[in-house]
């Protein structure tokens, strides 16, 4: 298992994703199947009193630096009468950290960019104790209508969900108290999840994606009022799909990058990559490589809008 592995389905990931990490520790985990971890729907149960009732019935354990997370030593996670009945979404640890980092409170006007199937968009709600309005929007209708099944077994209320380009609410200048862009990426960091992912990477499509993350991102920016927060994430390690967006928003904008304080372990964040300088600024946000904490592979930053 490790890198001689990943190197039979894809020989050109691994020969690229040495140069992002080249320790043996990033391929074994690269190789290792993901944890599994639920987050409890607030809206629905009282942390306190559910979590407990939940380790009466199944193996589980506290996620240290996800007040609401549970890892979840179960076969299924997803087909308990607790799942169905919207007490827990099933969602993977290192994504419940983007919401966090958002922050959204009650009463706000909040945008998630790309929104299905509805994990984050879901926390934001409950962070929001479904007051305000969160505008949960899909490129996909086929995903926007996972995105709205799952916002009714989470018992979601604050939520209108659309079906458009993300670039589409650059329109909306100066509208949104918080963004929240989950960016479509390379998926690099579900290899653990799904060796399609694996089978699927090529260096074409991330840089295409890049294009895409970096039109999405301005048009997030613009969106946003003046003093709000843009978070942008990514499930990927790709520098391009990354800093080289988050250094491409700094370059045209008055944007400043927040310092993300969450308690796990993490690798810094590049300034250079394959020729490409990026501002020294992108070492305040937040890479997450799998070996850091036994997560996917996950990139996170916290932007103010001046």
């Amino acid at each position: 298992m490790g890198k001689e592995h990943l190197e039979k389905i894809n020989p050109s990931f691994v020969s690229h994703y040495e140069s992002i990490d080249p320790t043996d520790e990033f391929f074994e985990f690269m190789d290792r199947p993901l944890k599994k971890s639920i987050r409890i729907n607030t809206l629905k149960v009282n942390l306190n009193s559910f979590a407990p009732f939940l380790a009466s019935k199944y193996k589980v354990e506290r996620i240290p630096f996800i007040p609401i997370g549970l890892y979840m030593y179960h076969d299924s996670p997803g087909n308990t009468v607790e799942h169905q009945l919207g007490y827990y979404f099933v969602q993977e640890t290192a994504s419940m950290i983007p919401p966090q980092i958002l922050a959204p409170e009650p009463g706000e006007l909040v945008l998630d960019m790309c929104a299905a199937p509805g994990g984050k968009t879901t926390q934001i709600a409950q962070y929001m104790d479904n007051t305000g309005c969160v505008i949960a929007n899909d490129a996909r209708k086929s995903r926007a209508n996972i995105l709205c099944s799952n916002l009714q077994r989470m018992g979601v209320i604050n939520t209108v969900v659309t079906v458009k380009d993300g670039r589409f609410f650059k329109r909306f200048k100066d509208t949104f108290d918080k963004v929240l862009l989950d960016a479509p990426c390379s998926n690099a960091g579900l290899v653990r999840k799904n060796y399609k992912y694996l089978r699927d990477w090529s260096l074409k499509y991330v840089r295409k994606l890049s294009n895409l993350q970096k039109e999405l991102i301005m048009a997030a920016y613009e969106a946003l009022k003046p003093g709000g927060i843009l978070v942008y994430s990514t499930c990927t390690l790709e520098p391009d799909e990354n800093e080289g967006v988050v250094d491409h928003l700094l370059q045209n904008t008055m944007a400043e990058i927040e310092p993300i304080r969450i308690n796990v372990r993490s690798h810094t964040p590049f300034t250079e990559f394959e020729g490409k300088i990026y501002t020294s600024e992108v070492e305040k946000c937040l890479r997450l490589h799998p070996q850091d904490n036994d997560t996917e592979g996950f990139f996170i930053a916290r932007i103010r809008k001046e």
